[in-house]
């Protein structure tokens, strides 16, 4: 009897996309009280580990491209976390820079991996095995 391939048990994208929806549940009482989605937390963690970068690197880190990524980041603007500028040298350019705000709320955010880490129920070795096959995985997909 053939394999139905298209039976949702037998599909790894299934996988992926309830694991998404998993990990969006998780992090939501753990961002709300810093007033941050998901999203605004991803942008604000590239930009920790890096200030003043145009919007289409920060995209590039995430996933997103700037029309996703734009209204996401007028929003962080709004609440005082970052800024945006045009490149003086490109004006096609924006730059997002975080403000003192955005640079303190790292403190408040800093408990959320180790949060996340303890409700995977993984120790590190794995966590660190599973991210090298879905950095394979997610190369191969790209490069499809």
């Amino acid at each position: 009897m053939k394999e139905d391939t298209l039976n949702p048990e037998a599909m790894l994208c299934f996988d992926v996309y309830t694991l998404q929806q998993a990990f969006g549940r998780l992090y939501k009482p753990l961002l709300d009280p810093l007033g941050l989605t998901y999203p605004q937390y991803l942008v604000m963690v590239v930009l920790w580990e890096g200030d003043a970068l145009p919007v289409t690197a920060i995209g590039g880190r995430i996933g997103l491209d700037s029309s996703t990524l734009t209204p996401l980041v007028k929003r962080l603007e709004q609440a005082g976390l970052v800024t945006r500028t045009r490149d003086s040298e490109d004006e096609r350019r924006v730059i997002v820079k975080l403000t003192e705000a955005g640079r303190a709320l790292r403190l408040k955010a800093s408990d959320i991996p180790a949060c996340v880490e303890a409700a995977t129920g993984l120790d590190r070795r794995a966590i660190a095995d599973l991210r090298a096959q879905l950095a394979r995985l997610r190369h191969a997909i790209t490069s499809a």
